[in-house]
């Protein structure tokens, strides 16, 4: 009985030992609660005693933490709006102050977010959207980063900086300038449909002129041999009537007969027709 007794006092005693200490890493602070009030502030690390079950210990980084915002909307001097995505570096310079206020690293960021987001409207409010895009984002982060330091300090804060990771239009601004945009090019695109149209018809009728001038030449030139043609045809026609008018008659009237007579068509003529002359004779 006596060694059962011994065997559980000093398992209560190991464990109470255990209870009461504790120990903090170089990447942390702590802050000893006795009933929730805070009784010591622990910067430094190592092995550190407590009463167990009367006094807490709560520990807070003492690294480089970082936040990162949802996207916010803000408008720029000359009334733009912009959509705006930061992150924030910042670390616990002051934990008790830190436990005091915003309890936790939760509480924290989203009390940052309230800060930053509202040094950013004021400060981008005093730039136009081309300067901010351009030339002054670095002057206005240093300057929001300053601001928000200063405030941060309230709540055992550093805030070592804030940058801007993107810079955007609005989705429905977005949409219209799209819009507006593929409106211009449809135009332009139009534009040079109209004056491709205006120049093909420039070619076709250039072309048309061209096609009707070398056919009327072509036409001239036609007419002027087929004169020529007709006028030596008919010097040889009168030559060889002259030479013998009665073989040149018998010679037109054999033709005559051909181009008529070779047809089934049915001719009614009287016997004396000049016409018939030469047949008759060959009877």
């Amino acid at each position: 009985m006596k060694q059962n007794s011994l065997i559980i006092g000093g398992v209560l005693a190991i464990v109470i030992l255990s209870s009461s200490m504790f120990t903090v890493h170089m990447t942390q602070n702590a802050v000893v609660l006795e009933l929730q009030k805070p009784k010591e502030i622990i910067t430094k690390p190592g092995l550190y005693f407590k009463i167990p079950f009367i006094q807490q210990v709560r520990y807070f980084s003492n690294q480089l933490l970082d936040n990162d915002s949802t996207p916010a909307e803000v408008i720029t001097k000359d009334k733009k709006n912009m959509l705006i995505d930061n992150f924030t570096m910042f670390r616990i310079v002051d934990p008790l102050k830190f436990l005091e206020t915003v309890r936790g690293e939760q509480g924290a960021r989203a009390r940052l977010d309230d800060i930053i987001y509202s040094e950013l409207r004021v400060e981008i409010g005093t730039h136009g959207l081309h300067d901010i895009v351009t030339e002054t984002r670095d002057t206005i982060m240093a300057k929001v980063t300053q601001e928000t330091n200063i405030k941060a300090a309230e709540y055992g804060i550093e805030v070592v900086e804030v940058r801007i990771k993107r810079t955007d239009l609005p989705p429905e601004i977005a949409n219209s300038i799209f819009n507006r945009m593929r409106t211009e090019r449809e135009r332009i695109a139009m534009e040079y449909r109209s004056e491709g149209k205006e120049e093909a018809t420039k070619i076709r009728a250039e072309t048309d002129k061209e096609r009707t001038i070398l056919v009327a030449e072509a036409y001239k030139q036609e007419q002027s041999v087929r004169g020529e043609g007709d006028a030596i045809a008919t010097k040889i026609y009168a030559n060889a009537y002259n030479k013998d008018p009665k073989f040149y008659s018998f010679m037109r009237s054999m033709e005559a007969y051909k181009n008529s007579l070779k047809t089934d068509t049915t001719l009614l003529m009287s016997e004396d027709s000049d016409f018939l002359g030469f047949l008759n004779k060959s009877k």
